[in-house]
């Protein structure tokens, strides 16, 4: 026979849970509500290291587009992750979200130790035209030119290469 106390206890876990995944996938809902999907928008513009960049309509392996910004704490978290896989991965650019001037950022940049191709958004057009409300965000394109995995907030290392190489096949 059951303890109904046991029986009752392991139902109000399962409650809270789903509770939790509920909330957590109806912010995740929000925060990506305007971001695009389907072909990826253009993307052009010149690097903080003054190298003009496009994202090519259709690269030969699958792009990593991330925005963050220096004013952002996960941004910040996650800063390590992003410049292996910016080591790693020749189309990889990322933007800057409302962080100031390119000064700013390069000196950011420079503070933190970090060092990978940037494009600054000083007034948030290019994150508006991908639908960039928050921060972190990145975008996986395939090489059919798609945008295959959006991802809003902190994102692991192995999580972003596994999405990487999943796009590529």
């Amino acid at each position: 026979m059951t303890d109904p106390i046991k029986k009752s206890k392991w139902r109000s876990i399962a409650i809270e849970v789903l509770l939790f995944v509920v909330v957590v996938a109806g912010i995740r809902l929000w925060q990506q509500r305007d971001m695009v999907s389907g072909v990826a928008p253009v993307l052009q513009g010149v690097t903080l290291a003054g190298k003009p960049y496009q994202l090519p309509a259709h690269p030969e392996r699958p792009v990593l587009v991330h925005f963050w910004a220096t004013w952002c704490p996960v941004c910040r978290a996650e800063q390590g992750s992003i410049a292996a896989l910016a080591r790693d991965n020749p189309g990889f650019i990322s933007v800057a979200m409302q962080s100031g001037t390119p000064q700013q950022v390069t000196q950011y940049m420079s503070e933190q130790g970090i060092n990978f191709p940037v494009i600054n958004d000083p007034d948030s057009s290019i994150s508006t035209a991908w639908g960039v409300h928050a921060v972190p965000a990145s975008f996986i394109i395939a090489p059919d030119g798609q945008i295959r995995f959006v991802e809003v907030g902190y994102t692991t290392e192995i999580g972003i290469r596994l999405r990487l190489w999943w796009a590529g096949i």
